[in-house]
């Protein structure tokens, strides 16, 4: 072939590659297909979403980027401030009351009787510390006084307000048994039941069973046990030794007016007298200190009583108690005052002494 001739169909072929060049180019546009771009213009579409909140979904056609840290890290955007705190209501209260279960009556210090608490075995004494023996001299000439029902005026203080009411204490024997019971009101309720039985015997007055309730609080029983000797309760787990003498808190005010009657000679300012003294959950000496012989005016009239003091031990939330006997009236308690360690009182000063019968009591 003539060399002319070649040149001319190697010119065609070029120009012929370059329309079909020219041609695919311009359908590419036309149906959408898009060169990769640059990792720059990638790394800035990354970066513009991210500022703005937007993710990019990604796509068959495009491969992922390679991983480039952007020229610029956005700041990351702002924490809404808290919202101010809900203030308390009484239904958010009693929601979390509800959530929590119930409270528990807690032991109040200076209130006469707490609920029972379970003890853990080890908590228990096995054998509590033995307590010293009554008195001897209170083992002599002992005479205790008449049935009588006693009315008093109450007074009573609660955080600095004074309120009045009545009560009553109610004491039967026939000289082998006897029964003390009492109550004190204030307002419309009653803040104080308790009651006593027991015997008479060579000791003085030995209770048997000693019943307190207090107002709103449960009743709690105290056994004085023959068999075996000793002292229980319903609302403690402990026990005490029964040696003879020992009292209950409503029976030991008859046990000292039947001190007084049998043998005044024990009365005088600055004696003391000891007696061990079981309450609701446990039992103690009490010392009992004479003050002296005082003239007194309470609503049944004017007289002499003498005045009798316990002092509870340093560090004990128990009550004072102040007594005052009346020998000119067979040494009934003629007033009675229970002060608690907060300055709260109970004074309870006799208004009537009205001769009384003995119910009938079962033999201890």
């Amino acid at each position: 072939m003539p060399r002319s001739q070649s040149k001319r169909w190697l010119a065609l072929l070029l120009a012929s590659a370059l329309l079909h060049g020219m041609a695919l180019h311009l359908a590419g546009w036309r149906f959408g297909i898009l060169a990769l771009p640059s990792p720059d213009v990638v790394a800035a579409q990354l970066q513009l979403r991210q500022v703005t909140g937007f993710s990019l979904a990604p796509t068959a056609a495009v491969a992922p980027p390679p991983k480039a840290e952007p020229r610029h890290r956005p700041k990351p955007r702002s924490k809404p401030a808290p919202a101010a705190a809900a203030p308390l209501t009484a239904a958010a209260l009693s929601d979390d009351a509800e959530d929590l279960g119930d409270m528990a009556d807690m032991a109040v210090p200076g209130s006469g009787i707490e609920p029972a608490s379970a003890l853990a075995p080890e908590a228990v004494p096995a054998e509590p510390a033995a307590k010293p023996a009554a008195d001897p001299a209170l083992q002599q000439a002992i005479d205790p006084p008449p049935s009588a029902l006693l009315k008093y005026d109450v007074q009573s203080s609660k955080g600095g307000k004074a309120v009045y009411g009545s009560g009553k204490i109610a004491w039967h024997t026939d000289g082998n048994v006897y029964t003390a019971s009492g109550e004190a009101s204030v307002l419309f309720f009653t803040v104080l039941e308790f009651r006593s039985e027991g015997a008479i015997d060579r000791f003085g007055v030995a209770p048997g069973l000693y019943t307190e309730k207090r107002f709103r609080k449960p009743a709690t029983n105290t056994h004085f046990q023959r068999d075996p000797q000793i002292i229980s309760f319903s609302a403690s787990t402990l026990t005490y030794p029964r040696q003879g003498g020992e009292q209950d808190r409503a029976s030991v005010t008859w046990q000292l007016a039947a001190l007084g009657r049998g043998d005044s000679s024990r009365f005088a300012p600055g004696a003391q007298i000891e007696v061990v003294v079981a309450g609701v959950r446990d039992a103690e000496p009490w010392r009992i200190r004479v003050i002296g012989l005082e003239q007194i005016r309470i609503p049944a009239g004017e007289m002499p009583a003498w005045h009798l003091e316990r002092q509870p031990r340093a560090g004990s939330f128990d009550q004072k108690i102040d007594i005052w006997l009346a020998p000119q009236q067979q040494w009934y308690p003629v007033r009675l005052r229970y002060t608690d360690n907060n300055g709260d009182y109970l004074d309870m000063a006799a208004s009537g002494i009205e001769p009384d019968a003995p119910p009938a009591v079962r033999e201890y």
